[in-house]
Order: C-alpha cells, then structure tokens, then sequence
C-alpha cells in the first residue's frame, strides 16, 4: 500500500510520506508560453497527470498545481509590433491547454500565471536581501541576483560543486559579483515595452525566471509541500536555483522531486536546430487523441521515449485490443446475471507496478493480460471470469485515462460515418441470415469473406451477429 517514488534530491526510491496525513501537494513546473507546445511538453503533463490519477485512486486528496510561464526573455523576443508579448503568451496558452484537454490530461486543482504573483516574488527577493543572500546591482540597472556563494549547498539538488559550474546566462551579467550569480529581478530595459515592467524597491522591472516557480508554489501549497516536478531538462539550472533561493530564503520548499525523461526523434533528441520538432498539432492530427495518450503514457516516466513510424500505429492497435474485448464482454454479459460481477477494481499486480515509482509498463502489461484471460473466458462461456476480467480492464483503464470506451474518448465526429457503414453492413448480415436459412453456405461464406476483406470481422453469438472493425 505505500507508493514509493524516485527522489532526484536522494538519488534514490523512496517511501512517499506526505506532510500531511491523507493529502498531497504537487507543483509541477508547466510550460513557457513562448511559442507552440510539442510533444515534448505533452509527455510531461501526461506523466504529472498519471500521478495525479494514482494518488487519487489511492486514497489522498491532491492539489495539483502548474503554472504558466506568462513574462520571460523568450516571450519578449517572439512578440511583434502586430502580436504584442501579453497577446502572445495568451494565444500560446490557449494552444497549451487545448493539447492537454485532447489527451484527457485533467484540468490543475490551480493553473496561476506568473504575472498574478509579482508581489509574492518580490517578498521573496526581500528575505534574500534581508537574509545576506542576494543583492542589488550597484551599477542602477535595477537588477537583482542571488548570491550564489552565500549558499553553502548550492547545487545540492544536481550534486555539482560552485566551482564546476558554468556561468547563468539568464541575464545580463552587468551588475553580478560573480558570473554564476543568477537573477532574480530584471531591471527594464529601453528596448523593452513599458507594460513588461513592474515597480519594485529596487527599480521598475520583471522578475527573473527562477523566482517565479518559488512564489508561484508557496502562494498556493505553502512553504512546505510534497512534490516538485517537471521535465528532466529542468533540473539544472532552473530547478536547483529554484530550491536554493527557496531555502535561503527560509522555506522548507519540497519533499521530493521528481523528473520526467525527454522525448527523441528517430533517434535523435529533439531540439530547433535539427530542424526536427514534433508539434502537438502534428501529433494529435496523425492519429486519434486516446492512441497518442496511449503512446506517451506506455513507456516508464524517468525513460527516454523516441517518436518515430509505426508508434501511434501500435498504440491505436493496443487501444482497440482493449476496447475489442470491452465491447466484446459488454454484449455478452450485460443482460445476464454476471452482470453483477462486473466490479472496477485492480488486480494486486497492476497496484504493485504502480505503487512501484509509477510503473506504467508492467501496470499496461497487466491490462493486456486480463484482456486475453477475459477473451479465453469468453471463448469457453465462462461468464463469471469474463465478468471479473471485465471489471478489471474497466479499473485499470480509468486510472491510466485510456478506457475507450468513457464519454470523453467518443468523437461525435465519427457519428455519421459510423451510422452509414452500420446500415450497409446490417444489410449485409442480413443477406447472409437469409442465405444460411436458405442453408446457401456458399453465398454466406462469401458475404463474410468480402466483410473479412474490408476490415469487418464477423463473430457469431447466441445474441445474433456482431460486427466490428479490425486491421488489415
């Protein structure tokens, strides 16, 4: 019953125990509404989600929060004289959540923009002024950094010495003691629009990127909460200067954190430079939203994924093994009295991968397992098996978000292609009823050769014929 979970920090698996009996708090940092969101960004959100969904099932109540990165350097530089930086942030944002909601990914408890927590940035800022640890730019630029040397465990979440790392390249370097000093308020800048600026004690500006997800995670979990994630990508500098300027600040900021691996492309990791960015409305457009989830979600969450032909071909294959066998079981036990063994709970070893630091892997293997033992059952009339199978198949799906047969996953799109090749295959079957009452074998077997030959498999039932669509 103890979920155990890979602690970045620690380097190691650990026993989740919340701050708080029953509940858990989870910031995750969400995306930087620069430009449009890729597959990438989709991975992340998917796997927050995933732990989202199994905390809850397991009994706790979640706050989940992600934030949007709504004022940044890279927002700045993408806006035009037609496209203002505010008007930018918020179109890509919309882009953002409308990827999340096709991939079924559930709406954040709070989804604050940074631009609403200027005030809890610069009371941070304050503290690490107040408490020796930051400092303002004596050249009147208005910036301000932390001090990276006043903070003996510095790099403590990547296990890097000060004198190993790289200078910030966050800002510019005009007012820093020190070329690793990173900053946490940007003094404005001529070039710069007058609405990206803020007023402060230390000048009109913006803050720097780092203390946004600080303010952002205390103003809505407190000071102390349990789990910070986000992509692995993050973990140096914006997640160690995160937890640096956070305890310096006197907060005890996260218990654990956690990462996500990224996503290559054929083999390659993903980047603009290669020219070879897989867009989220590329990826939604090449195949329906639950394979695309499917696909994302299959692999273990600290994991490479690549992308490349034949993936979201292989998910949708799986997805409709599994809704086969739901629909399958569905028309065969509905109206009978195993109905009643039809109970949504999880069997003890997709619970175990779970519990597991999310083992996502070994949890769909489970599935696929219950739904060929479910096909057996029905196979040999063994409704109670089939019952319980199905049961299963329903709970371990609506956990994961991939049961295709929920509301969500129904594209009233399909409606009328649905209904017309409905009609022309009862028509079919129709003939076929006739030709075997007639017992013209010869014509029946041919009406269901030229079903089988255009994808539409034929299973004989006590019930009558049904129909459903396979691959060819």
């Amino acid at each position: 019953m103890t979920v155990r979970l890979y602690d970045s920090r620690a380097q190691e698996l650990l026993d989740f125990e919340p701050l708080e009996p029953g509940r858990v708090g989870i910031y995750v940092c969400g995306p930087t509404v620069q430009s449009s969101p890729h597959i990438g960004h989709l991975r992340s959100a998917l796997v927050y989600d995933l732990w989202r969904r199994w905390f809850t099932w397991r009994g706790y109540d979640v706050t989940f929060v992600r934030n949007v990165t709504d004022i940044d350097d890279k927002i700045l530089a993408n806006a035009s004289e037609s496209e203002e930086w505010w008007a930018l942030a918020y179109r890509v944002e919309l882009e953002f959540t409308a990827g999340y909601r096709a991939l079924g990914i559930l709406a954040p408890t709070y989804e604050p923009r940074a631009t609403a927590s200027i005030g809890q940035m610069q009371e941070i800022i304050q503290r690490l002024i107040d408490r020796g640890h930051a400092y303002a730019a004596e050249d009147g630029s208005g910036d301000v950094y932390f001090d990276t040397a006043s903070w003996p465990t510095y790099g403590e979440l990547t296990r890097q010495g000060l004198d190993d790392m790289a200078p910030a390249t966050d800002a510019d370097p005009r007012g820093k003691r020190d070329p690793r000093d990173f900053a946490l308020w940007k003094g404005h800048k001529p070039e710069e629009p007058a609405s990206a600026s803020w007023p402060s004690p230390w000048g009109a500006g913006r803050p720097g990127w780092h203390i946004e997800c600080s303010a952002m995670s205390s103003r809505y979990l407190g000071p102390a909460f349990d789990i910070h994630g986000g992509g692995l990508d993050l973990r140096f500098p914006h997640h160690e200067n995160e937890l640096a300027q956070s305890a310096a600040a006197g907060d005890a900021f996260a218990s654990y954190w956690v990462h996500n691996g990224l996503v290559n492309v054929n083999g390659q990791k993903m980047s603009k430079s290669l020219g070879n960015s897989v867009f989220a409305s590329d990826l939604l457009s090449a195949a329906r939203p639950l394979a695309v989830r499917y696909y994302l979600g299959s692999a273990h969450y600290r994991s490479t994924i690549d992308y490349h032909d034949g993936v979201l071909e292989e998910a949708d294959s799986a997805i409709e093994r599994i809704e086969g066998f739901l629909r399958r079981a569905d028309r065969r036990i509905s109206s009978t009295r195993f109905a009643a063994e039809v109970v949504r709970d999880v069997p003890e070893e997709f619970a175990a991968a779970m519990d597991d630091d999310l083992s996502v892997p070994q949890a769909i293997a489970v599935i696929h397992d219950t739904v060929r033992a479910g096909n057996a059952a029905l196979d040999n009339e063994d409704l109670a098996t089939a019952a319980r199978a199905q049961g299963a198949v329903l709970a371990m799906t609506d956990i994961l978000g991939i049961n295709p047969l929920s509301v969500e996953w129904q594209t009233a799109a399909d409606e009328p292609a649905v209904t017309a090749l409905s009609s022309l295959v009862t028509r079919l079957l129709d003939s076929r009823r006739v030709a075997r009452e007639a017992r013209d074998f010869a014509e029946a077997d041919r009406i269901r050769d030229e079903l089988a030959a255009a994808g539409i498999q034929i299973e004989d039932t006590p019930e009558g014929p049904h129909w459903s669509l396979t691959d060819r």
